[in-house]
């Protein structure tokens, strides 16, 4: 079987309406070569029936306790065939033809990584690369709509689980300062 070109990961604990406003989005798309990845938590409210009730949908799911986001998008990341991985936190949206937009972009240039057309619940915007060397909001998604070539996350490594709240951070500081990978933002 050929590998899809989006392995999409969506890590979710008791957020079971979040979860299917997050899948909704999924099938709205207009571009169907990914996998889709959902890593629960050990959810305890309706969150396992909703996997369950999309598995036309969700390619492969894990359902077990974690220590915490960056572990559970950690498992999501080792369960990944495609060529780029991207990340899409429950209640979350891709806009409509953000996939389609996202893999034109992946093929028309060498990108190590691309932050995507992404809905988010507390919606900022922009990225200003260079402001990632004193600032946390050098881009406004933290890891939700963003994508990364699979190589280039392997060469990079794992979330590190020793930051708490700020393991994205120190993925991107480390994927733009250290590595000096190139992306964009669509």
């Amino acid at each position: 079987m050929k590998n899809k070109f989006f392995s999409i990961i969506t890590v979710v604990l008791n957020a079971e309406k979040d979860l299917i406003e997050t899948i909704n989005s999924l099938r709205n798309q207009k571009f169907k070569d990914f996998e889709y990845i959902v890593i629960d938590g050990g959810s305890t409210d309706g969150t396992l029936e909703v996997i369950k009730n999309n598995l036309d949908i969700i390619t492969k799911w894990k359902s077990e306790k974690d220590l915490g986001i960056y572990d559970a998008m950690n498992k999501g990341i080792k369960l990944c065939e495609g060529t780029y991985i991207g990340m899409l936190n429950s209640g979350d949206k891709y806009m409509v033809d953000g996939l389609k937009i996202t893999h034109n972009y992946s093929i028309n240039k060498n990108l190590d990584f691309i932050f995507g057309s992404v809905m988010k619940k507390v919606l900022r915007h922009g990225y200003r690369k260079y402001r990632i060397l004193w600032n946390f909001d050098f881009y406004g998604s933290h890891s939700s709509g963003f994508f990364i070539k699979s190589d280039s996350q392997n060469r990079l490594g794992k979330y590190n689980l020793k930051y708490k709240i700020s393991s994205d951070y120190d993925l991107f500081y480390r994927m733009i300062v250290k590595e000096k990978m190139h992306g964009l933002a669509t």
